[in-house]
């Protein structure tokens, strides 16, 4: 049976009164066809003579509608052209007229196969009452505002690709159904279709359900050859994953009842289950009573929808996440900052120290825990720099075999010289260290991990793991370990945050989440290969850089450093100015603190002396926030140093910002050793430095707010 299946559709609708909600998804779906790219594009090519590159992205297709009526129109026409659109993003108020949920229940009585995005910042209605109103729940998915780009584009992806399954499976269902009519005219022409059917078919005998044929697709799907399927049942080869739930089928078509579409997990012969929609039919062959089982495999269509529902349910863990950030790590760095005070105080009284080190370092991991959150949800402030991933690897060896211990061995072997790539230092480390962990608690017994680095060149289309299209030069990290490894059901969930086989108590499950988080906000990817005890390979791939690598100049804890100068410090959480100015004070600084950006405007003007350094947290209440005051103040101070600390996440205004690496910033929580590190060598810096960092402080600032 040749079916001809409709071609990708990826025409897409967003319905929105809002023009700026618009051009965000033109810019995010649509980018090589935005006015501004094109503009960009068009004065590139004046300049340089240049034709403008092709991105290399799969091309959406984007209209807008700003009424839920002008959106009715819009797919009834769609229809009418015979080019539907595939999907919609619809807000839910739309002043005046209809509200997204009259909008989509209107569209879905003309196209009930538009698969929908409901935009919204509120909490207008209930699931149970969005349902009751427009049915379909299964082509329905919310999207809170504000939205991440990756998942505006990984809904995109996955949900063209839904409706494209949809469609091809209504085609496939029709074109069975018709071949099915046709049955009784020929055998031979049954036995032609069955036999070609692209869907799993089998025929069993009624009522002991023993298979009396197969087609090759059901073989295929099984694993078993014809031989060892013919004359057995499936109880018999232990084909369904829950056989009860199965004989319930058989008992329904005993009542003359309908099967159709049931949902079922069919285990091959390895094993691996995969899922399946099932319907079985009566028929008769030689006068004897028999079933037709159809089993639709709809295990890509599934692993879709449950990327979605994992997409959704880390968008909301990171968002808890990054609600809490701030005031947390302010806390954080309260306590490192008095258990570091205390442990010098102690020190020099000579007195044991081992209970202040262990606040100090539960405080540590608790900052740890936090990072690892808002890192696998990707709303952690990164330093980017362009890197040598080879110098990274050799000055982070002897830390991981500290971490793995001596019974496992580490070899590392690079290509040689490599390009540098765009990179936050510690994030790739924090890869290294996970990866690391997880390998050593595999080899309980002792074993080998393998590093490499290798150039490759990959021409790929998008996957359902990597919706997204690779063409080009990337760097290749790849990591291997010699431990017990995984099977197919372990290995399908290894990257859900809080997932874990290890026992009560001995991890969180974040750290694999952490990793494919940092990869993903690093514009990467990466594959994995495990099989029980054989072992398991992480490849890791970043982007190129076509700049140099720059040399990391790495900042650690060290004894406090002192000095003379005037330092302000602006800073709107109370015990936590008091702990910094307490610290500086007593390093010999002359500190003036403020509670907010206006109050150290105040401050300065009431000064009687020259300020040296503005130590500011970058967000602040009052409307003056720590790059307007900086501004302010290096206006009648050209020669103002300034440190910019701060315990936010981008994330938290739905921003994806990284934050250009500089020695001026001191993320929360940090230790008194930093602190007063940072002081001294931004102190000590010449101004151009400085100058140079400002305006790029001032951006993400901008974004933060």
């Amino acid at each position: 049976m040749n079916i001809t299946l409709p071609e990708p559709n990826h025409r897409i609708l967003v319905v929105d009164d809002n023009n700026s909600i618009h051009a965000d998804f033109r810019e995010i779906l649509c980018p090589g066809n935005s006015a501004k790219t094109t503009a960009a594009n068009e004065l590139e090519a004046a300049i340089f003579g240049d034709q403008p590159q092709a991105t290399g992205q799969i091309a959406f297709e984007m209209d807008s509608a700003y009424q839920g009526e002008e959106a009715l129109e819009m797919v009834k026409r769609s229809l009418e052209e015979k080019r539907p659109y595939a999907m919609a993003f619809v807000d839910v108020r739309m002043p005046p007229g209809w509200d997204g949920i009259e909008t989509i229940a209107r569209i879905w009585e003309v196209y009930p196969a538009i698969q929908i995005v409901i935009c919204t910042a509120y909490s207008d209605y209930s699931w149970d009452e969005m349902r009751a109103k427009v049915g379909q729940p299964d082509s329905l998915v919310i999207l809170k505002k504000p939205f991440d780009n990756i998942e505006v584009q990984q809904l995109a992806h996955a949900l063209t690709k839904k409706w494209l399954l949809n469609l091809q499976s209504e085609i496939q269902l029709a074109e069975l159904t018709r071949t099915n009519a046709s049955l009784a005219i020929s055998e031979e022409r049954f036995s032609k279709a069955f036999d070609e059917n692209p869907v799993p078919s089998a025929i069993q005998s009624f009522p002991d359900q023993r298979i009396v044929d197969v087609n090759e697709r059901f073989i295929q799907v099984t694993g078993c050859t014809r031989e060892e399927l013919i004359g057995q049942t499936p109880a018999g080869l232990a084909m369904w994953e829950k056989p009860e739930v199965t004989n319930q089928w058989y008992e329904a078509l005993g009542r003359y009842e309908l099967v159709r579409d049931q949902a079922a997990k069919i285990r091959s012969k390895d094993g691996s289950l995969r899922e399946m929609l099932v319907s079985l039919s009566p028929v008769a062959m030689s006068g004897k009573p028999h079933m037709l089982l159809l089993a639709q495999d709809v295990s890509e269509r599934a692993l879709l929808e449950r990327q979605l529902r994992q997409a959704q349910k880390m968008e909301a863990i990171g968002q808890l996440a990054a609600g809490v950030a701030h005031d947390f790590n302010n806390i954080l760095t309260v306590i490192q900052g008095h258990s570091g005070l205390l442990t010098n105080k102690l020190k020099s009284l000579n007195q044991d120290v081992k209970s202040i080190e262990q606040i100090s370092l539960s405080a540590t991991r608790a900052a740890t825990l936090v990072r690892q959150l808002l890192m696998f949800s990707r709303k952690q402030v990164m330093q980017f720099r362009h890197l040598d991933m080879n110098d990274l690897l050799t000055n982070t060896i002897k830390m991981l075999e500290r971490l793995v211990g001596e019974h496992v061995e580490i070899e590392f072997k690079s290509e040689g010289f490599l390009p540098a790539i765009y990179a936050d230092s510690s994030m790739m480390e924090q890869i290294l260290m996970n990866l690391a962990v997880n390998a050593r608690d595999a080899m309980p017994n002792g074993g080998q991990v393998a590093i490499r680095t290798s150039l490759e060149t990959i021409h790929r289309a998008a996957t359902p793991m990597d919706p997204e299209l690779r063409d080009g030069q990337f760097i290749c990290l790849s990591f291997s370990d010699t431990g017990t490894g995984m099977d197919t059901q372990v290995l399908g969930r290894i990257f859900e945050p809080f997932f874990t086989t290890k026992p009560a108590g001995k991890g969180t499950g974040l750290g694999l989440s952490t990793v494919f988080g940092i990869v993903r906000q690093h514009n990467g990817w990466l594959d994995v290969h495990s099989k029980p005890n054989q072992g398991t390979t992480f490849r890791i791939y970043f982007p190129t850089s076509d700049q140099p690598a720059e040399k990391t100049e790495m900042v650690v804890d060290t004894n406090l450093r002192t000095g003379r100068e005037t330092v302000l410090v602006a800073e709107d959480e109370e015990p936590l100015r008091q702990m910094v100015v307490h610290v500086l004070r007593i390093q010999g600084y002359t500190v003036l603190e403020a509670e907010s950006g206006r109050h150290a405007l105040e401050v300065w003007e009431r000064a009687n002396r020259p300020v040296d350094l503005l130590l500011t947290d970058m967000v602040m209440p009052g409307g003056v926030m720590g790059s307007e005051l900086a501004e302010r103040l290096a206006a009648k101070h050209p020669g103002l140093k300034v440190i910019y600390t701060s315990g936010y996440s981008p994330g938290m205004a739905g921003k994806d910002t990284s934050l250009l690496a500089s020695r001026n910033f001191l993320p929360k929580p940090y230790s008194i050793g930093k602190l007063a590190q940072f002081v001294r060598d931004c102190l000590d810096a010449p101004p151009r430095q400085n100058g140079h960092y400002h305006a790029a402080v001032a951006e993400v600032e901008h974004c933060l707010s």
